[in-house]
Parts: C-alpha cells; structure tokens; sequence
C-alpha cells in the first residue's frame, strides 16, 4: 500500500501519523522456510541485510511492511543504504552487517499465524503489532503521532524525511496508492529514469562519469529534466559505472528534446535504472533546479515511477 502525496497534513481523530523514514520499502515474510525479504519491485533481497535474519526468533509466522534504513550521525541517510541495496555476495553483506548496519522500522502487520489482517483497519493492525513487542537494536516499532502539525515541525528540525499521515479505519490495499495514506515530505526528492550519462570536461579521464541526464515518464514518453553532476563524484560516480556501460543505448530514450549543451558528448543508455535526486523543485522548461544525486533505487522500476517523481 502506497501513500498519495498532500500538501496539507490532515487533522483529526480520523488520522493518525508517523514519521516519514529515508530508506527503502521491504516485506518481511517470516514463516517456516525462515525470514525472506522483499523489496517494492517484489525482488528478493535477503541476502543484502542478514542483520535481520535474528526476526525469526519473534514469532513463527508473520508478514510485516516496514521501511529499512540507514542511520549516519543520528537521522536515516539514504546515501548510506545506497551501498547495501544491491549486494548480492553474503560475505560481503555480512561484513557490511558489521561496519554499516541497518535497522528495520516495523509500521504495519499483514499476517500473523497464517491470519491475513489486509481486511482490518489499521487501528487494529496496529494495536496487534505493538503488542507484539518486537523490539531489538536492529529492528523496532517506532511510535505513533495523533499531532501531525507538531510532528511534521519536529521531524523538519530533526533533518528527519517528513510524515506519514494514515485513516485509522483504513485496510491494508497491497499494491495500490490510497489517500487513506497521505505523505508529507520535507525536502523535494524525485525518483528519475537515467537516461544517458556525459564524461568529465575534455581533459580528464574521457570514459569517468561527469553528470547523468534523467528523465520523468509521462502519457508521451520520458521526459528530459536535466543533467545531475553534485554527489557524482568518487566512488560514487565509478560503481553508477559499472551499470551504465552494459546498457549503452544507440539513441537518446527521451520523448524531449534535449538541449544542444547537454546532448554534446551524451552517451545514450537505455532507460531501466531510476535513481533519486534532490533538488529546488522544476524551473523554466521543466528542468530541476540545483540537482543532486542520491543514489539509486534497487526498489523501483520506471514504470512505477509517477509523473511527479515524489519518492515513497
């Protein structure tokens, strides 16, 4: 279940709100074959997080929707969860357990005991995960707001993403983007589709990434909305590389043109990696203002992604 983006925080006892988690969207089935772990796109990442193995101790049989992340410093930093969402070798993601773990913030119950709970309303979910008290360092059941006003400002001087505002006679739609779900994001960051990539200015290394041209799809195709360089550098810039170049494309992707400046030296891909980018919201012709790479997003696919490009 997705939520519908607002620019209003609802207000009432109809409503009840959570904090907004920079991170990324994953189910835990834990049943008898042990704790598997599933992305947005349905693709199986358990491998990438065995930190959170330990959750078959809980109970035997459960199905829970929460938001993986990454804490820097105190708040989640998608930038640092970036590194671990598309490890496939468990050696690796068990040394990444070690040095950079994540922690999985539970906010939802759909099964417990081979009882599908989608029917209910949230308020009953809810009241069932919290008493089933799964609190561990690196998994928990973060609190409850019914003051979205007063949260929406805390999570704002926190450096926190924003809030989630949820009907309490809401049920559980798998799939589906519902306004008994409501996202108040802090910061404007958009899920975008790569489209092509340019090298550093002449002079430097000809085959070292310089910027990436994203786009948004809409009814006509994809959209160009401009260049990121920001947040390209380093190590950065050399793993998004590594998945470029298998994907080279004849041909730009856009439906758009593409400015003369930012075509020259462009080398085309085909569009299948989304990646999110902040930046100060769209300028003349549609392109973002002062963008800056995030990282990518294992978790969605292009054809998820809204014409709005606001991220879940």
């Amino acid at each position: 279940m997705l939520a519908t983006p607002t620019t209003a925080i609802p207000v009432g006892r109809a409503w009840i709100h959570e904090v907004k988690w920079d991170g990324m969207r994953v189910l835990a089935d834990v049943s008898d074959a042990g704790v598997r772990l599933f992305s947005r796109t349905e693709r199986d990442i358990t491998v990438a997080f065995p930190e959170l193995i330990g959750l078959a101790q809980e109970y035997e049989d459960m199905l829970l929707d929460g938001e993986i992340v990454a804490m820097q410093e105190g708040v989640p930093s998608f930038a640092a969860l970036a590194e671990r969402l598309h490890v496939t070798d468990s050696r690796r993601a068990g040394l990444l357990a070690q040095t950079s773990p994540v922690t999985y913030m539970t906010f939802d119950l759909l099964r417990l005991y081979g009882v599908d709970l989608t029917g209910r309303a949230w308020s009953d979910r809810r009241e069932t995960l919290e008493r089933m008290g799964l609190a561990d360092a690196r998994w928990r059941t973060p609190p409850t707001f019914e003051d979205g006003s007063m949260l929406y400002v805390a999570t704002k001087e926190q450096g926190l993403e924003g809030v989630v505002s949820k009907r309490v006679d809401s049920p559980y739609l798998p799939g589906q983007r519902s306004a008994h779900w409501l996202k108040s994001p802090h910061r404007s960051t958009m899920s975008v589709v790569i489209g092509g990539w340019r090298p550093e200015a002449t002079g430097t290394v000809p085959d070292r990434l310089g910027a990436v041209l994203v786009g948004a799809p809409d009814r006509d195709g994809l959209r160009y909305l401009g260049r990121v360089g920001a947040g390209l550098a380093g190590r950065a810039g050399a793993a998004l590389m590594q998945r470029l170049l298998p994907i080279e494309a004849g041909e730009s992707p856009f439906a758009t043109e593409v400015p003369r400046e930012d075509a020259a030296r462009a080398r085309w891909v085909h569009p299948v990696l989304v990646a999110d980018v902040q930046s100060l919201g769209q300028g003349g012709h549609g392109r973002l203002r002062q963008p800056a790479w995030k990282g990518l997003r294992e978790d969605l696919t292009p054809d998820e992604i809204e014409s709005q490009g606001d991220r879940e």
